[in-house]
């Protein structure tokens, strides 16, 4: 007599822990098995056999389907910038180059959703996916990884360090590139706001803070430093409080374009002229930035787009992921918030906040 209870099917992270390899290793091997040692290779094949492992339908689904196209979860929830759009408009512009078209998707209230990764696995609207806004305990990485749809992050998978497709951008060097700005220009002390480092996913802003750190020490310009989150009304507030332990002539470099908006805000409440009596940089490269004349680090969204879309061909193609991740550096854009001449566009009229 049959059995009722089946057995459930053996997956890539059934065989990745048998064969104590990662995920990552046991695609290689069905997919670039030039890329892995013997040694390694012959366990792995050994234990897909012992467990039974066959690819997932929902993949070979989406290979023999093709859509021609590439999902995007949006954050609408996710406030205090627009970097998520100048992403998604230079995902659409370079997606032609590679053959596909872009669909977005988004909830209201709930990100990340997986529950619409899976509706659209089913429904073959899509061959792939891309995804920003990454985070520690992220489920996103694991599902994909688990039903063997290609996929790439902008942003690293923290949950799983062993894998390579991601494109990120070097913090630590944008910062660096402020600092240095800032110094070119003849500001003296060098202070920072920044975002709280016990967030629940430091490392975007450890990452920045570390480079502020690191070049303000190597030129001798250190100076005070505070955090806010990324929200209007607590940047200037903090702003508020780091202008005290400065003086006219000093700087602020801030891990976004948002939280140098505060710095603007509490400045103009101070009467400070910005540019001749503090200098600010911001980071992002966002329209904000451009509204209000921001010198900023700008985010290379065009390369960012490229690598993430270079990935997802590879990986539909069945290439091998690449060696690692894409760490992109970004540039600088000066304008007026760091101009001590005063010759530079300015920027928009700041209103007063009332001091809290």
């Amino acid at each position: 007599m049959r059995s009722t209870s089946a057995r459930p099917r053996a997956t890539i992270r059934d065989v990745a822990q048998a064969a104590r390899v990662s995920p990552q290793t046991v695609s290689n091997v069905i997919n670039a098995p030039d890329r892995v040692r013997p040694d390694t290779r012959t366990r792995v094949l050994a234990e897909i056999e012992r467990v039974g492992y066959r690819p997932s339908t929902a993949a070979r689904g989406l290979r023999h389907q093709r859509a021609g196209a590439v999902g995007i979860e949006l954050n609408v929830s996710s406030g205090g910038g627009d970097v998520g759009a100048l992403l998604v408009g230079q995902l659409t512009v370079r997606a032609p180059s590679y053959g596909v078209h872009l669909v977005p998707f988004a909830d209201d209230e709930v990100f990340p959703m997986v529950e619409a990764y899976r509706d659209m696995v089913r429904r073959h609207l899509v061959d792939a996916f891309v995804f920003a806004d990454t985070h520690s305990g992220d489920p996103r990485p694991g599902w994909l990884l688990e039903h063997e749809i290609p996929f790439a992050s902008f942003g690293r998978p923290y949950s799983h360090p062993e894998l390579t497709c991601w494109a990120d951008v070097d913090g630590h060097a944008g910062l660096t590139l402020a600092v240095e700005h800032l110094v070119e220009r003849g500001f003296e002390t060098v202070a920072y706001l920044g975002w709280p480092l016990h967030l629940e996913d430091p490392a975007v802003a450890e990452d920045r803070h570390a480079g502020w750190v690191d070049a303000t020490a190597s030129l001798g310009v250190g100076g005070p430093s505070g955090t806010s989150d990324q929200e209007l009304g607590a940047a200037v507030r903090a702003a508020d409080a780091l202008l005290d332990e400065l003086g006219p002539g000093d700087a602020v470099a801030c891990a976004s374009d948002l939280l140098a908006l505060g710095v603007l805000y509490a400045a103009a409440h101070r009467g400070l002229v910005v540019g001749t009596d503090l200098g600010v940089v911001g980071f992002d490269g966002s329209l904000l930035a451009r509204r209000h004349g921001l010198t900023t680090v700008v985010q290379p969204f065009r390369d960012i787009a490229d690598s993430l879309l270079g990935i997802v061909r590879d990986q539909l193609a069945g290439r091998p992921s690449p060696q690692a991740g894409h760490l992109l550096r970004p540039a600088l854009a000066a304008s007026a918030t760091t101009d001590r001449t005063g010759t530079s566009t300015a920027y928009p009229q700041i209103p007063s906040l009332t001091r809290r």
